[in-house]
């Protein structure tokens, strides 16, 4: 695969760590919430498995300590359809490409998905119902939202806590490694009442390493929404996201997915592989960066394969794990930690 342009703003990227935002320390709630998992039934599955990790470390610019899969790896991982890259290039790579993107990615989700993103969130922040509570007054729930710089996700479980289910005492801290992603949702976040700004924070992180200031067992809700097809190490990303969530705390991913209808299957591969790629060239100048968008939805897992994933990194599952949108476009996946 030849060099894409976006990919030099790596080197920028880089940089900018220099100048990155401290780390939000999020504090663990007095009580538990357990959110929906649509499922009747949850099992336990009880394979385990070992994963080997870096015993490397870094610290960041303002001393927090992190730990680093990433350096000094050997592990391969891919680019879209390249393959044999290591997990520190890819991170790099995928750094270039959002933040090339990151001005226009909203307005190039709606002609991509015709603006079918929007109802898949709004489905999504829906049945996980943040802000829900038995108890009087509501119980404080503690919400990370992982990859999600521009805040699409966490605006929508604001209103849904703040005004649908009248429940103030939420703190939501948007995650995303990508500074520019997360400047777009930083300015977004101006046009929220005051008293939703109030509860939200922003956070510069891998979420394959996420800082240790968020604790073990101290969050109720892990959202990650189109974005961890991205991260240069999923399995890795999951036993993070097992370590911070709370005893029936619960794990979310709305991601694309597999169709399993051959003729829609067939028109929709030559929309992404035709139409994507010269909507981002002729909206956004960029068509290297969703190139590789497109490429990174058709190497990601399959919906059963990925449950598989889920469960081995210790969650429970409920049902067939999973929930397709539009044929399996898109796709929502939970699961639970053991109480």
């Amino acid at each position: 695969m030849t060099a894409r342009p976006a990919l030099r703003a790596a080197a920028r990227i880089a940089r900018r760590r220099q100048q990155q935002q401290p780390f939000v320390s999020l504090t663990t709630a007095k009580e538990s919430r357990t959110f929906s998992t649509s499922a009747t039934t949850l099992q336990h599955n009880t394979t385990t498995t070992t994963t080997t990790t870096s015993s490397s470390s870094t610290s960041s610019s303002n001393g927090n300590h992190i730990n680093n899969n990433n350096a000094g790896s050997s592990r391969t991982t891919h680019f879209g359809f390249q393959d044999g890259l290591s997990e520190s290039e890819k991170t790099e790579r995928v750094a270039g490409v959002f933040h090339s993107v990151a001005e226009s990615y909203d307005r190039m989700n709606d002609l991509m998905s015709f603006g079918w993103h929007r109802i898949w969130k709004d489905h999504f922040v829906s049945s996980l119902n943040p802000g829900y509570s038995s108890t009087h007054p509501p119980t404080p729930q503690r919400i990370l939202d992982v990859a999600g710089g521009t805040g699409d996700i966490a605006f929508r479980m604001l209103h849904q806590a703040h005004v649908i289910n009248a429940n103030p005492n939420i703190h939501i801290t948007i995650s995303d490694i990508n500074p520019s992603m997360l400047a777009v949702g930083q300015q977004r976040s101006l046009a929220l009442p005051a008293a939703q700004q109030a509860t939200l924070s922003f956070l510069e992180a891998d979420a394959t390493s996420l800082p240790r200031s968020i604790t073990p067992d101290s969050l109720d809700l892990y959202t990650v929404a189109f974005g961890i097809r991205n991260f240069a190490n999923i399995p890795a990303a999951l036993a993070e996201a097992y370590r911070v969530l709370k005893p029936g705390g619960v794990f979310a991913c709305l991601e694309f997915s597999k169709v399993g209808n051959p003729v829609l299957d067939a028109v929709y591969k030559r929309w992404s592989f035709s139409a994507i790629p010269l909507i981002g060239q002729l909206v956004a100048g960029d068509r290297d960066s969703y190139q590789y968008l497109v490429e990174s939805i058709e190497r990601f897992p399959s919906q059963r394969e990925f449950r598989r994933m889920i469960e081995e990194a210790g969650f429970v599952v409920g049902g067939q794990g999973y929930e397709d949108l539009t044929g399996g476009v898109a796709a929502i996946h939970k699961g639970m930690k053991p109480l």
